[in-house]
This record gives C-alpha cells, structure tokens and sequence, in this order.
C-alpha cells in the first residue's frame, strides 16, 4: 500500500488515516508532498496521485482513495480483526457518528486553530463560535467516556473515532486551551493527553 499525505505539521486529513493505517501493522510506502508551495506546485504533486488534487490518499493494487474518512473505511473492511471500529453494533455507530461530526464539522475551530505541530505552544483569544465548538467537542467527550467507559472514545480499544480527534488534541495543546473553562471535570483533559501518548502519534511527530 501507498499513503499519498501532507505536511506533517499542518495536514490533519493526512494524520487521521495515517495513524490507522499505522495501527494495522501492515507495511506501506509513504508518499509526502509539501503543501502551502507557491504557484500551484502542491496541487500539481498532488493530482498525480489523486483526481481531488488533495491528501491523504491510499493506494492499494488497483484501489485509489481520496478521502480521509473512506481510507479508514476501507481499512477498517480490510483489517476487520483489529477492530478499527468497535464490534457492538449500537457502540459502533455512536463512534461513527462521532468521527463524522469531526469530519464535516467545528469549523471555527479548525479555521481559527489549525493545526501545527511545529509552534511552540501559547494562548490566543477566541471567538465565540470557536467557544462553542470546544465545548460540544468536551462534551462529545465526556459523554462518550461515560458511556462506553474509556479510556477511548469507543471504550476500551483505540480505533478510527480516536484517530479523528487526535488533531483536536494537539490544538488544544498548541493554542493553550484549558477544557476546563470549558465544562470539563478531568476526563476529557485526560482524554486528550493519552491520544498524544499513542505510538503511532509519536512516530508521527517523529517525521516532523
């Protein structure tokens, strides 16, 4: 298999199926262009490997897949044993649910907080609508922890839904965000720094 990503500081598409495909053991070759190139260059990387002209995308034999979420699908149905979303049926679909929100949603957050994993950490005022987001996201949280029990968000075995939220963490990280101001008691705190313990996070960083 072939992983087409992005800067590994700023691409949070590219984070989210790297870390399952990651977790699944299975070799692959990693393709990295660098985004943000002037005069279209990126985008021209890009759509050598993918008809969107953006990352992540996953080759496998005669499978092309360009989409962050349908890559850990697939991977999911590829490595059914491993358990990548979790095998209750009703468990399943609160995490999928989840995943999905984070995929199409909290766009305050993600303009207002990019990801970088290369800025040193500081505080930064935020609007309200970025406020709003960070306190669904703490309840989102909580109310999976609660439920299913953790310490991950579909219980007791990190899986895609984990993977999802993984750049959430390091944003709240990066831009000093303390969930606490924000209607968290502890566990999604906790939540967030086991994520950023992860091995597979780690070796990303290490790419950095």
């Amino acid at each position: 298999m072939e992983l087409v990503i992005g800067t590994k500081a700023w691409s949070t598409w590219s984070l989210r199926p790297w870390l399952v495909l990651k977790r699944t053991g299975e070799p692959f070759k990693e393709t990295l262009v660098e985004l943000r190139q002037e005069n279209g260059a990126s985008e021209a990387a890009i759509l050598v490997h993918s008809p969107t002209g953006l990352v992540p995308a996953l080759k496998d034999g005669d499978v092309a897949i360009s989409d962050s979420l349908a890559i850990c699908e697939y991977l999911a149905e590829r490595f059914p044993n491993l358990d990548l979303w979790p095998k209750d049926t009703w468990t399943r679909a609160y995490a999928r649910a989840a995943a999905a929100e984070m995929h199409a949603g909290f766009a305050s957050l993600r303009g207002e907080c990019p990801m970088d994993l290369s800025m040193w950490p500081k505080a930064r005022a935020l609007s309200d609508a970025t406020h709003k987001d960070i306190r669904r996201i703490v309840k989102l949280w909580t109310g999976l922890l609660t439920k299913f029990g953790g310490p991950y968000l579909g219980g007791e075995t990190w899986g895609i839904v984990d993977a999802f939220y993984t750049p959430v963490a390091t944003r709240f990280r990066t831009y000093g965000v303390k969930l606490s101001d924000f209607g968290d008691r502890g566990a999604a705190a906790r939540y967030a720094e086991r994520v950023m313990e992860e091995p597979e996070f780690k070796a990303w960083l290490e790419g950095i």
